[in-house]
């Protein structure tokens, strides 16, 4: 089967030389697609020049990207009405960097227009623009692609990152969601629709199971 996996962080400016970014390595998206490559699969991997998880990859074509921009012009080059598995383990940026203020020596708060702004000249602020999502676009790209999505949830307890999945299924009509992060504590949980979740202690577990259900 055709397979497509993401994996690292996007990033986006706050000017020409300053970025936010996700904390992500892309071992677990990279991995992904060498154990997909392996069973056969044709594997596209969608890697972020930010990675610091630069292993050898085995029967898989490398795309790089940056922005979340990028990525998702990325993907719609891909984009196919044929089978595909589409694996969404990037850590996408959620903001952008908008209006930039500079305090002044009165206190008061003034537009900034520099393209390095200057570290010494006081207080700034940043206005933060939400990026569009990627994973609910994804179903128009990919009309009969199996998609899994993944929700990293820090905050809450584990029933309101469960909650949050089962949503993000909804809103993207994705397939799968894969649910971690502290608020799960150590385990990866495993959504699909109209199937009971399941847990796994290691991402090599996951991995197992994303694999096989492809086959199932």
């Amino acid at each position: 089967m055709r397979c497509i996996v993401t994996a690292g962080p996007t990033w986006e400016p706050l000017d020409r030389v300053r970025r936010l970014t996700n904390c992500s390595t892309g071992s677990l998206g990279g991995t992904l697609a060498n154990s997909l490559a392996a069973d056969g699969h044709e594997v596209i991997l969608l890697l972020s020049e930010s990675a610091t998880w630069r292993q050898p990859l085995w029967a898989v074509r490398v795309r790089p990207f940056s922005t979340t921009q990028s990525l998702a012009e990325a993907l719609e080059t891909l984009a196919a009405p044929e089978p595909t598995a589409v694996f969404h383990a990037a850590a996408v940026s959620d903001f952008t960097g908008g209006h930039l203020e500079a305090q002044n020596t009165g206190g008061a708060w003034e537009s900034l227009q520099a393209g390095k702004v200057d570290s010494r000249g006081g207080p700034l602020r940043a206005e933060l623009v939400p990026t569009p999502k990627i994973l609910p676009r994804m179903r128009a790209w990919f009309p009969r692609g199996w998609i899994t999505g993944w929700k990293y949830e820090v905050d809450g307890s584990e029933a309101d990152a469960l909650a949050r999945g089962t949503a993000q299924l909804g809103a993207a009509r994705s397939d799968a969601c894969v649910v971690n992060g502290p608020a799960c504590g150590a385990e990866l949980i495993w959504l699909r629709r109209d199937r009971p979740s399941q847990r796994f202690t290691s991402r090599s577990l996951l991995i197992r199971a994303l694999r096989e259900a492809l086959v199932s």
